[in-house]
C-alpha cells in the first residue's frame, strides 16, 4: 500500500516494515530538528489499523491483554500486550475508545494476524472486530508546535493517540494527502521515518519486530511499566509476568547505545552485540541523531556488565542503562535515574 506521500519533492522510499512510506524527504538531519523545535509531519500509513465495537468490546479486550480496560475513559490512550501462554509478546497494541468502538493501531503487517487472534476468543460475547487497515491511516505530528499545526489531522481523525513521539492520528486514507498538505500548510514539515525513528530510539522506546523477538518478556523492554497492569484478573501469560516481577529476573535487558561516530555505516537489525568476541545480544533499531550522532537499541544478557564496551556489529559501542540487571523481583524500573545518563562518563 504505497503512501501518496511518496509524491512530495525529495521522497525517498524507506525499507523493511515501513516500505510504501517515506525514509527522508532530502534532509533528515533538519527533518529532526522540526520535530524538536516546531513541528514535523510523520507519515506512518504503512501501520495496521483494528477497530472493536460491541458493548462488550472493553472489558473483552481488558480479559485478553495485560492493561486494565474494563473502564478505559473515551479519548484516553492506552498500551496493551497480547502475550502467548507462556509470557512472550505476540502483539503491542496503541489503542483508544471513542464511547462506541475502540480504535487500535499497530505494527506493519500485523492487523490481520491479531484480527484473527481476537476473533477466536469472541465466543458468546457482544463484539466485532474489523481489519480497516485499507480505510485508515496514521499520520504523527510532533514538536512544541504539534497542536497548533495538527488541527486539519485533529478535525478529520476518528482516533487519537499519544504515541513515543508525538500524537498519532487515524485518519480516513482516502483524505491522506489532503489532510497532510492541510497540516504543512499550518506550519509542519513532512519528515520521514529516520527522523522519526531516531527520536524514538533516544527517546528508549522499543518497537515491537524491531527491537524484540518471538522469545521477548515485558520486563525485558520496559514495558512492564507502561503496558502492563500488575493488579488485574487473569489474562493469558499473567503467570510467567508474575513469576519474573515477584520471584526471578528476566534473562535480558533492553540497552541504549552510543555508537561509534568515526565509522561510516550503521549495525543492521539483528547484527551480534559481542562482549569479548562472544555473542550477548543483537542489534534491534539503530539511527543517526541529529545531537546524540550514531544510537541504538539492543537487547543483551541480563548478566552483561552495565559497564562494558561492546561492538554492535562490529561497531564500538558504549551502554547507557533503560533496564536494569535487577529488573523483575519486585524493582521497578526508574526511567528518570537512568535516563539521558551516558556510561561513556561513568568514573
Amino acid at each position: 500500500m504505497k503512501s501518496p506521500l511518496l509524491a512530495a519533492p525529495g521522497a525517498v522510499p524507506a525499507e523493511g516494515p515501513d516500505t510504501g512510506v517515506a525514509a527522508h524527504y532530502g534532509d533528515p538531519v533538519r527533518e529532526q530538528r522540526a520535530m524538536t523545535r516546531d513541528a514535523g509531519l510523520v507519515d506512518r500509513s504503512r501501520r495496521g489499523v483494528v477497530r472493536v465495537s460491541g458493548p462488550d468490546r472493553l472489558s473483552w479486550l481488558h480479559s485478553l491483554t495485560t492493561q486494565h480496560l474494563e473502564a478505559l475513559p473515551s479519548g484516553t490512550t492506552a498500551r496493551a500486550l497480547v502475550l502467548s501462554p507462556n509470557g512472550h509478546v505476540e502483539h503491542d497494541l496503541t489503542l483508544t475508545d471513542d464511547g462506541t468502538a475502540t480504535w487500535i493501531h499497530v505494527e506493519p503487517g500485523t492487523a490481520a494476524a491479531l484480527v484473527e487472534f481476537l476473533d477466536s476468543m469472541r465466543f458468546m460475547l457482544r463484539v466485532e472486530t474489523a481489519d480497516v487497515t485499507g480505510e485508515y491511516a496514521v499520520l504523527s505530528v510532533a514538536g512544541p508546535d504539534e497542536a497548533k499545526d495538527a488541527g486539519p489531522a485533529a478535525e478529520a481523525a476518528v482516533a487519537v493517540t499519544t504515541g513515543p513521539v508525538g500524537t498519532d492520528y487515524v485518519i480516513p486514507r482516502a483524505e491522506l494527502a489532503a489532510i497532510a498538505d492541510s497540516v504543512r500548510d499550518h506550519g509542519a514539515r513532512l519528515a520521514g521515518m529516520w527522523a522519526y525513528e531516531a527520536l524514538r530510539i533516544a527517546a528508549h522506546e522499543p518497537r515491537f519486530g524491531l527491537d524484540t523477538d518471538h522469545k521477548t518478556l515485558p520486563h525485558e523492554v520496559g514495558w512492564i511499566s507502561s503496558a502492563v497492569h500488575l493488579s488485574k484478573g487473569c489474562y493469558r501469560g499473567q503467570e510467567t509476568v508474575a513469576r519474573v516481577h515477584n520471584l526471578g529476573h528476566p534473562p535480558r535487558r533492553l540497552v541504549f547505545l552510543h555508537l561509534d561516530g568515526s565509522v561510516d555505516r550503521l549495525p543492521a537489525h539483528g547484527d551480534p552485540v559481542e562482549l569479548d568476541g562472544k555473542p550477548v545480544g543483537f542489534v534491534g533499531s539503530a539511527a543517526r541523531h541529529w545531537e546524540l550522532g550514531p544510537v541504538a537499541l539492543a537487547l543483551v544478557r541480563r548478566t552483561v556488565p552495565v559497564d562494558a564496551a561492546l561492538l554492535a556489529g562490529g561497531v564500538a559501542a558504549a551502554q547507557e542503562v533503560i533496564v536494569p540487571p535487577d529488573a523483575g523481583a519486585n524493582v521497578t524500573i526508574d526511567k528518570a535515574a537512568f535516563g539521558r545518563r551516558s556510561l561513556l562518563s561513568r568514573p
